[in-house]
């Protein structure tokens, strides 16, 4: 087209078009996201009440198929990518929300509606398993003749098992509509249908957008949670971690201390509480009182949980962390008890 042709078609547009794409283009500059979504099927009353429940969060423009794409193309910066979108019935929608929220706001805006012959299923269509209330008679024929399995039984027509009588993309036939009228089935959703959205230089599709929110923050959570068993298992500090890497090592540090029975001030009470310990488990093992100070006489074994000391494992004797004395050690110790009373007069001269 030369450069005369291009001047000549562009007086010949009216002034209203003009106007109209430009205030599309300031309808499109004005928000953060802006997609194309289908608005077919929808009466009239319905999508009005539509815009007003969209009103505050998101706004829906309507216009003719070339005048939204002649703006789109004027815009440019990515949004004339959304012009092959736009076919049929279809609006430009902004938001300055992100388009993953606007997505779930339009699927849960959507409302079930019954569908009419002519029109293609979305998905497909199934006639569920029970009774349907309808009197015997001619319609149990008719629910045969669309493919469903249905007899009558008690009085009552029946569909024995849950039947599709139409895959997604097929037509619905006359009859079909009929039926689903009858029982009272509305296999479609009446909504805004959303084609595609441009945001921050990306164009993003249904399929991309249809995300499970509560398995995505699960995902996320998990995700967090092992990055920081990772950088706390490997040393490795953060802001999040300092915290529990300084905890960790000051609790080993301490049961280094106690360990190695180091006289640190701040240990000094738990070693007095593991000794005193050891001295109450080892006093409960003599029979003879008159071998005991008069304060360890009688006493009883410590409670579960208080360190008992073997008589030949060393390990047990410095290890906070295995305290159980092995059968075989205690077998030893009794029998060093009956052999003689050598132990009980070490343990007396010790204690005075």
């Amino acid at each position: 087209m030369s450069e005369s042709e291009a001047v000549r078609q562009t007086e010949t547009i009216p002034q209203w078009k003009r106007e109209e794409v430009d205030e599309l283009v300031e309808f499109i500059e004005s928000y953060a996201s802006v997609g194309i979504v289908g608005v077919a099927g929808i009466p009239s009353r319905q999508l009005q009440n539509m815009r007003r429940d969209l009103h505050g969060s998101a706004d829906v423009r309507m216009s003719r198929n070339t005048l939204l794409r002649r703006a789109l193309d004027e815009v440019d910066e990515g949004y004339e990518d959304l012009a092959e979108y736009v076919s049929g019935q279809v609006a430009l929608i902004g938001t300055n929300d992100n388009p993953f929220g606007l997505f779930q706001q339009l699927e849960a805006s959507k409302t079930p509606a019954p569908i009419n012959a002519g029109e293609v299923a979305p998905n497909d269509i199934v006639i569920p398993e029970g009774d349907t209330g309808v009197d015997p008679g001619p319609f149990v024929g008719e629910l045969q003749q669309v493919g469903a399995e249905a007899r009558i039984m008690d009085g009552s027509i029946k569909v024995t098992a849950d039947s599709t009588v139409l895959e997604a993309g097929g037509e619905v036939s006359d009859e079909l509509a009929n039926v689903l009228g009858e029982l009272g089935i509305e296999p479609k959703e009446v909504g805004l249908d959303l084609r595609s959205v441009y945001s921050e230089g990306v164009l993003f599709e249904p399929d991309e957008l249809a995300i499970d929110v509560d398995e995505y923050r699960a995902d996320v959570e998990s995700a967090a949670a092992a990055a920081r068993n990772l950088s706390v298992n490997a040393s490795y500090p953060t802001a999040r971690t300092a915290g529990t890497l300084l905890a960790k090592a000051a609790g080993e540090a301490k049961s280094v201390g106690l360990f190695a029975a180091i006289e640190d001030p701040e240990l000094m009470p738990d070693l007095v509480a593991k000794a005193d310990g050891q001295v109450r488990a080892l006093a409960a093992l003599i029979d003879d009182d008159e071998a005991l100070p008069e304060e360890l006489r009688g006493v009883e074994a410590p409670a579960a949980g208080v360190e008992e000391p073997s008589d030949e494992d060393e390990t047990a004797e410095t290890d906070t962390a295995d305290e159980e004395t092995d059968a075989d050690d205690a077998d030893d110790e009794d029998d060093e008890d009956d052999d003689g009373g050598d132990g009980a007069e070490g343990l007396g001269a010790m204690f005075g």
